[in-house]
């Protein structure tokens, strides 16, 4: 037989609020009470369907639950009422589910430990090591021959004295008595089931009763260690390498992290990077950039490179040297290198020198077509003002 609608048990409006269904039952179980009716069992049954209907109602909880799934929400758990074979809906294991879906969305956010072990913590209380981060300097030179490093990381490493079982040599942990070595406990609170970090164990699911007097229980201590990092060649500015297993060891025999090395490029004195290309700024006399001639220049291998620099060569002309750049990481392939030169003005000139350059400076208005003609436009410009 179909149970009835616990608003209509109530004789109220479905959603009526706390008021409404308090003086509703105040009214129906004075006249439905045994007492006022001599043991009727139809009265008495009446009885029973009215308090199960309010004592649902009354809870906000169990409330929202029946407004949205009505009695299936409470078939085979506390709402009362038996479930017939293959009935759908909420069964004995939905709180149990409903918690697993809930430490899903918010187990790491809320910190809880549950039947589950927390992320990175097994059964026995282990948990995994931190990742550790180590900043690494660098110079263009190591960066494009590459080179093996050797840096000293201060990090949790596991404790020999106990074999990082955190317990006294001779002794082991003993399981959790309070949430069985589960880490967590479990308390109903109206619809839903809460689980949180079990406060015997904190989590862990063990106990320790004799700690380790070196680690104090925790499984590891802190030491310096000598580590080599292999740098290939054609690293960048930011490149990050990972040293899988080379971080703070795990409590408790628990995994360890990982090491990553971040790389940083100290200035260069000649050369700027862009990607796998160089750049070099070349400083050449006014007189070499006006008769041409060759230029020798360093590359980043350590050797010269000859550059012929044509006659007239202006101010911020480049010249590329192909593959003469930075390797490319994890390939064969160079990058180019880029010569730009930079026309100096001589300064603190002689007497002599004086003399000479204003010798050519009045035979030399036609060797400077460039200024020539901004000058000229200028002076155009301004006369059209005047006009």
């Amino acid at each position: 037989m179909a149970k009835r609608d616990y608003y209509e048990i109530l004789g109220v409006a479905k959603g009526a609020d706390e008021k409404a269904l308090k003086t509703a039952y105040r009214t129906l179980a004075k006249k439905l009470h045994p007492d006022a009716n001599h043991g009727s069992s139809e009265t008495d049954a009446k009885f029973k369907e009215l308090n199960e209907a309010y004592d649902i109602l009354k809870d906000p909880q169990k409330k929202a639950a029946y407004d949205r799934f009505g009695h299936q929400a409470f078939e085979g758990g506390g709402g009362g009422g038996a479930r017939g074979p293959g009935a759908a809906g909420f069964g004995p294991g939905f709180n149990s589910s409903m918690s697993d879906m809930f430490e899903d969305l918010f187990g790491d956010f809320m910190g809880g430990a549950g039947g589950r072990q927390q992320k990175g913590r097994g059964a026995s209380g282990a948990q995994r090591g931190s990742d550790l981060r180590y900043n690494l300097e660098i110079n263009l030179t190591e960066a494009f021959t590459g080179k093996t490093a050797q840096v000293r990381v201060p990090s949790s490493v596991a404790c020999d004295t106990c074999k990082g079982s955190g317990a006294k040599p001779g002794t082991q942990p003993t399981t959790c008595r309070t949430c069985g070595g589960a880490g967590a406990v479990r308390s109903q609170s109206g619809f839903f089931t809460v689980e949180r970090a079990c406060p015997t164990c904190n989590g862990r699911g063990q106990v320790i009763a004799d700690p380790c007097s070196v680690c104090h229980g925790q499984g590891r201590v802190t030491k310096e260690r000598n580590l080599s990092v292999n740098i290939p060649q054609g690293v960048e500015d930011g490149t990050r390498i990972r040293l899988a297993g080379e971080g703070e060891a795990g409590l408790r025999g628990g995994p360890t992290g990982d090491l990553y090395i971040f790389l940083s490029m100290r200035p260069h004195e000649f050369f700027k990077r862009e990607g796998a290309d160089l750049f070099c700024q070349v400083p050449i006399s006014m007189t070499a950039a006006s008769l041409g001639g060759e230029i020798e220049v360093p590359t980043i291998d350590g050797k010269k490179a000859r550059v012929t620099i044509p006659e007239g060569a202006q101010h911020g002309k480049q010249f590329r040297l192909k593959q003469k750049g930075m390797p490319v990481l994890r390939s064969s392939q160079h990058g180019d290198m880029y010569i730009q030169v930079s026309v100096e003005t001589p300064v603190n000139l002689t007497r002599k020198q004086r003399e000479l350059l204003k010798e050519f400076d009045k035979d030399s208005h036609q060797n400077s077509p460039e200024s020539e003609g901004f000058f000229a436009k200028a002076k155009a410009f301004w006369d059209g003002f005047g006009g």
